[in-house]
């Protein structure tokens, strides 16, 4: 059985197609660029890698090209051999709690929920059209980033505001990158060789959009994020936690409408806000090693400070951390923000071993044995993750 798994953004497209027999990445891709003057579709298989820059006015447009390329004869020669697709929704809320099936019924509720993820719906939403018409019968489903934040316990997902904002309009905190968490914590598990129910597990997903999780037992018990992707860690482009009478009193003093206010918070803050150079970290670390920037310095103060005390105030939720683990493009490839994040994390006991530390995109513990919490970098296998779960549902059906 080969299933697809799609992740749709705003102007891009990722694919992966697994052989879940044995797990295999037998193909994938990117489509970038989308709606631009120009392009760019990377396809790579066991036989290479081809890269092409054309026109994709729209996500129909990326897809079909790259389900053309997927058939020629690399590694599958018909569209038929694909079973099932998999697609990564940011959010699902209260109403899809779970991996399902998706249904008109599914999909209009999907839809419903763009104004509280206006940049990911609308290409959730397209690219389970297109499939629809290029893969007619052939089984869709959808996994949650939302979905595994559910056993989060009310007194952490409520915001203290009037109540009925809760009852009546659902306003309360989600959470993202739940299959992410989920998958590395499960990871972590197995690597130390113990039931992921018997541990106390802090996961730090740091990429352009971060967020940590506790995980109690298995189960997330406390997520930064909230409503939206919004909340929490200062990321790449957006604030993060923002005192909200500083929207009121911009609002007020330079007449910037919800729209600016919003576009400020999201696409113009974070470390491209505080740096004034990038929202790349990579860029403003080579920047602070090689020479010292002070403004590419103050942004990385910043991003590593809010990471510290997400950790501590979960380790005090949690009463004691068996594991801390990094990942996602940051946490997977910064050497240097995880020894500045876990040099201040001597209360927990925590001692990194700096070796160990020189590591990229591969699974280490990089703690010393005399640390009392072991810290993990595990890559992310989101897909993997996605796959799986399409998998097992459309088995059980």
């Amino acid at each position: 059985m080969k299933v697809l798994v799609l992740n749709c953004g705003s102007s891009s497209i990722k694919y992966q197609l697994i052989d879940m027999e044995t797990n295999e990445v037998q193909a994938k891709g990117t489509v970038e660029r989308i709606g631009e003057s120009e392009g760019k579709l990377k396809h790579k298989t066991a036989k290479g890698e081809k890269v092409l820059h054309e026109v994709f006015a729209t996500h129909s447009d990326g897809l079909k090209r790259a389900f053309e390329l997927l058939c020629d004869n690399d590694p599958i020669k018909d569209l038929c051999e694909i079973s099932a697709v998999g697609h990564r929704v940011v959010y699902g809320g209260e109403a899809l709690t779970k991996t399902c099936l998706i249904t008109p019924a599914v999909l209009k509720t999907i839809h419903d929920a763009e104004p509280l993820a206006p940049l990911h719906i609308p290409a959730h939403v397209l690219g389970i059209k297109v499939v629809q018409d290029l893969l007619p019968g052939v089984p869709q489903v959808a996994v949650f980033d939302t979905a595994f934040h559910q056993t989060m316990p009310e007194h952490a997902y409520l915001y203290a505001l009037p109540y009925e904002l809760y009852t009546e309009d659902h306003i309360r905190r989600y959470g993202f990158h739940g299959t992410s968490h989920q998958y590395v914590a499960k990871r972590l598990a197995e690597l130390m060789g113990k039931p992921v129910e018997s541990l106390n597990i802090i996961t730090c997903h740091l990429g352009n959009g971060s967020s940590i999780t506790a995980i109690e037992g298995g189960k997330s018990i406390d997520t930064s994020m909230g409503l939206t992707p919004l909340e929490g860690l200062c990321m790449g482009t957006r604030c993060g936690d923002l005192d909200p009478a500083v929207l009121t009193f911009l609002g007020k003093s330079k007449g910037w409408d919800l729209q600016k206010l919003d576009d400020i918070c999201n696409k113009k803050s974070g470390l491209l806000g505080l740096s004034n150079i990038s929202n790349d970290c990579r860029v403003l670390e080579d920047l602070v090693l090689a020479e010292g920037n002070a403004d590419a310095l103050r942004a990385m103060s910043v991003f590593n400070y809010r990471i510290l005390k997400y950790i501590g105030s979960y380790a005090t939720v949690l009463g004691h951390v068996d594991a801390i683990v990094f990942t996602a493009g940051i946490g997977e490839n910064s050497p240097y923000v995880r020894k500045e994040v876990c040099s201040k994390l001597q209360l927990l006991g925590v001692e990194i071993d700096e070796i160990a530390n020189d590591v990229h995109g591969k699974e280490r513990r990089i703690s010393t044995d005399a640390s009392a919490v072991e810290v993990w970098v595990i890559p992310t296998n989101e897909e993997l993750a996605i796959a799986q779960q399409t998998y097992a549902l459309v088995k059980s059906l």
